[in-house]
């Protein structure tokens, strides 16, 4: 019988990249969500039965424990932007790393990947990148052996980045940004789903990995060539910090008075982490040390951006047109 691998948010963003290569290499695939309902389109990952969506919430020990029964490795790929609910950032990302992690070990697991961010920091003013420092420690005190992976921020067809201003392109002549001096390194999906399988298959050491794509850039380059992918022209405006918390204190408060019902377009947490490049750290050991070539952005954002062209898929055909001679 095949191995079987449960992946803690397995139809997320990362978490779905991580499941299809983990049925690629003929593992059992146990999605482990929330919903199961909304994760169905993972099921054809694999062949039939392979990969099967189950519920389980990451704030329960005997939710976690039952989805991880027959196990042999396991995958958190569980993270929030922003709290909502009794998801807070505590909750989800340090007590629920620590308790999966805590579980696997009970259980005799010999593998875990868990997927952290670059930034990470106990004491940090940030309570994204505390709970991501929290979370790993905890990881680390149940499975030592376990790899640990913390990317920059993560590009792709379903990412909350590109996709979002693009979208916010549509509006209006300008563009603004939070902290566009602030450097990342953007990383993508698919390669970030390598690097989990090589450690959940045991063909790489655990340690912490810190995981950027081939560029350093800032935050209003990544905005220019966005930009330059979509044919559009937008001032790429930067809003100050001080006027940024100002407008995140707003946001959070109308957050909380409506319950949750209007999300937080920007939150006070989010312009603190903002003033922090995301790169990779000099001294830390990445992609070369998994022997993989991370993709460059250039090479991806066309694939998914198009829509957001002013003709959409048809930009390029109009484009040629032009040349054509008559």
């Amino acid at each position: 019988m095949s191995s079987l691998v449960t992946i803690y948010g397995g139809s997320g963003f990362i978490g779905r990249y991580v499941a299809r290569r983990m049925a690629k290499e003929g593992w059992r695939v146990r999605v482990a969500v929330r919903r199961p309902n909304e994760a169905i389109f993972v099921k054809p990952y694999g062949v039939v039965g392979q990969v099967e969506p189950v519920l389980c919430n990451i704030r329960d020990d005997a939710s976690v424990g039952a989805v991880m029964q027959g196990a042999d490795a396991v995958i958190n790929c569980v993270g929030i932007l922003a709290p909502s609910g009794k998801n807070t950032f505590d909750a989800v990302q340090a007590e629920g790393a620590d308790r999966i992690a805590r579980i696997a070990a009970e259980k005799g697991i010999a593998q875990m990947v868990h997927v952290s961010a670059i930034g990470a920091d106990a004491a940090s003013q940030s309570d994204y990148a505390r709970t991501k420092a929290a979370g790993e420690a905890a990881v680390l005190s149940h499975m030592p052996d376990a790899m640990i992976l913390r990317p920059s921020i993560v590009f792709g067809p379903e990412d909350q980045f590109f996709n979002r201003f693009a979208s916010m392109s549509r509006l209006g002549p300008i563009l603004p940004v939070v902290g566009a001096a602030t450097r990342f390194q953007p990383v993508y999906v698919d390669d970030v789903a390598k690097a989990a399988v090589l450690g959940a298959t045991g063909a790489a050491p655990g340690g912490v990995y810190e995981l950027g794509g081939p560029d350093v850039t800032t935050f209003r380059e990544l905005m220019g060539e966005m930009l330059s992918v979509i044919r559009r022209r937008r001032l790429v405006l930067n809003i100050p910090f001080p006027i940024a918390m100002l407008m995140g204190f707003a946001f959070d408060l109308l957050n909380r008075v409506t319950l949750g019902l209007i999300p937080a377009q920007i939150t006070r947490d989010q312009v603190r982490n903002l003033r922090l490049d995301n790169v990779v750290a000099p001294d830390a050991q990445g992609f070369d040390a998994l022997g993989i070539a991370p993709t460059a952005l250039e090479a991806v954002l066309p694939e998914y951006l198009w829509r957001f062209r002013p003709s959409g898929q048809y930009e390029e055909i109009k484009e040629s047109a032009k040349n054509l001679r008559t």
